[in-house]
């Protein structure tokens, strides 16, 4: 990944700051985007080849912002990681509109428009996008249907830009991590008490026993950006101790 040029939505915390610290151990450029300034500065400082810059990627404008900061930058886009999502549990009988608005739009609207944006530079680079996914995606689960929904929706999306792209020789995958010890919880809005309630029986439920690390997930994302992974595309890998399969 010398001097290739990324960019990691949701890139100041959890998995996102994992693998933005580990492209840059490879060589890469990382431009790490989100709407904290606080948590991407924190992750730009363990590493001179990484760049903050607070955005909210549900705003075409920002957008735009983003993908022109990496380009008058380092003069290209090889790599988008489309990390940042929003997590709700709630039953159906809760839900409201706002709700599933403000869950679509980080989730799918905004890696939409980011990968459209991007999209000149990436065929160029004949580059690679991966979306992050959930073990949910493609596994039912109670009280979070809007939220499995989403993800459902992204793998979807994974696969037809994968058939759609091939031709210009851009890749896209998706990764789909189980229950990780990110703090994706905590922003959901959820007490600490219903938190830890809810990790204990993820925990039980997934077959290794353990909720998984962000590293263990940020690794797959990095193995489907190399150029070693140029004949895998369409593709959904499933980063999850095995909770995919019960």
């Amino acid at each position: 990944m010398e001097d290739r040029v990324v960019i990691i939505t949701g890139g100041g915390t959890g998995i996102g700051r994992a693998a933005a610290l580990l492209f840059a151990e490879t060589g890469a450029w990382v431009l790490v985007v989100g709407r904290r300034a606080g948590p991407l500065e924190e992750t730009a400082a363990d590493s001179d080849r990484i760049v903050p810059l607070a955005a909210d990627i549900s705003d075409e404008a920002e957008i735009e912002r983003v993908v022109q900061t990496a380009i008058e930058r380092w003069g290209r886009i090889d790599v988008l990681a489309n990390n940042a999502g929003a997590f709700v549990q709630r039953p159906l009988e809760q839900i409201d509109a706002q709700t599933v608005t403000s869950l679509f739009a980080t989730n799918i609207l905004g890696p939409t428009l980011l990968t459209r944006a991007a999209l000149p530079s990436l065929k160029t680079a004949k580059g690679s996008v991966i979306n992050i996914s959930s073990t949910f995606g493609h596994k039912a689960s109670p009280m979070i249907s809007h939220y499995a929904a989403s993800k459902a929706a992204l793998e979807h999306l994974t696969r037809c830009w994968a058939l759609e792209l091939a031709p210009f020789g851009v890749r896209v995958n998706a990764v789909a991590p189980g229950p990780t010890e990110t703090d994706i919880l905590e922003r959901s809005g959820m007490s600490a008490a219903t938190i830890e309630q809810l990790k204990k029986e993820e925990a039980g439920r997934v077959p290794l026993g353990r909720r998984g690390n962000p590293e263990e997930v940020a690794s797959w994302i990095v193995k489907l950006a190399e150029p070693e992974a140029g004949w895998i595309t369409g593709q959904v890998i499933s980063v999850d101790g095995g909770l995919g399969i019960v």
